[in-house]
């Protein structure tokens, strides 16, 4: 997604907790030269983030949009579930995406930009996966579309002074053939032909699939579309 902003012209900073940036955007950062920038952050940071995006918007005097897409896995049956494993994931999946939107949308109203917020979530925000056990990621998931809706409303008006007409939505994709995910293949904790039939499509989809998206939700293409969960799943939840 990051990938597709760039090509359409947009600079884009990627945030991530790694101290260095992984091979595909290296790949990527070559090939678009200079449209993508790496910042070594941990989105549970408060501080650290406040100071990351206050540095990136301060380059520009503006700050347009962003895509939140902190996410960790661990499947485990619910009644194995510790507490502080819990506690870890919902401090990335849910508090991460909350710090991020919180500090991007600071920015914006700082500087009146009408900006567009991108949480990604994941349709098993909405349903149970069969088979999989993952009942904190999905949970986190349902959460973080709650969120994108409550801060579509709480930031949506322009104020007198200008500021605010900022516009949250949120992402859910389908299954996506990840690293995280073929880790969970092998490990033979989901099953990819049952994954595969549960979709319309009869296929997982892959990350490339979802720049357009990405490029819609935070473009002047979807100017009236705020407090939207925009679902994009191969029809998995449609039967």
């Amino acid at each position: 997604m990051a990938e597709g902003l760039a090509e359409a012209g947009g600079k884009v900073h990627c945030l991530d907790r790694l101290p260095e940036p992984p091979q595909p955007l290296v790949d990527a950062q070559s090939r678009l030269k200079g449209q993508l920038e790496y910042h070594s952050v941990d989105v549970t940071d408060d501080k650290a983030m406040r100071k990351c995006i206050e540095g990136i918007a301060a380059e520009r005097k503006r700050l347009d949009g962003l895509i939140a897409a902190a996410a960790i896995q661990q499947v485990t049956p619910a009644i194995e579930f510790k507490k502080e494993d819990i506690a870890k994931m919902l401090e990335v999946n849910y508090t991460g995406v909350f710090i991020t939107a919180r500090e991007c949308a600071r920015q914006m109203l700082e500087y009146k930009i009408q900006g567009s917020i991108c949480l990604i979530a994941s349709m098993s925000g909405t349903i149970a996966n069969r088979g999989f056990l993952a009942p904190v990621y999905n949970s986190s998931k349902a959460a973080v579309v709650q969120l994108a809706r409550n801060l579509a409303m709480e930031w949506g008006k322009k104020n007198p002074d200008g500021s605010g007409g900022i516009r949250v939505n949120s992402l859910s994709p389908g299954h996506i053939v990840t690293p995280m995910v073929q880790a969970n293949f092998d490990a033979g904790e989901a099953n990819r032909e049952e994954w595969e039939n549960n979709s319309m499509l009869g296929r997982l989809s892959t990350p490339e699939e979802y720049k357009a998206a990405g490029l819609f939700m935070l473009s002047k293409a979807s100017s009236y579309m705020t407090g939207h969960d925009l679902r994009m799943d191969g029809g998995t939840t449609a039967w």
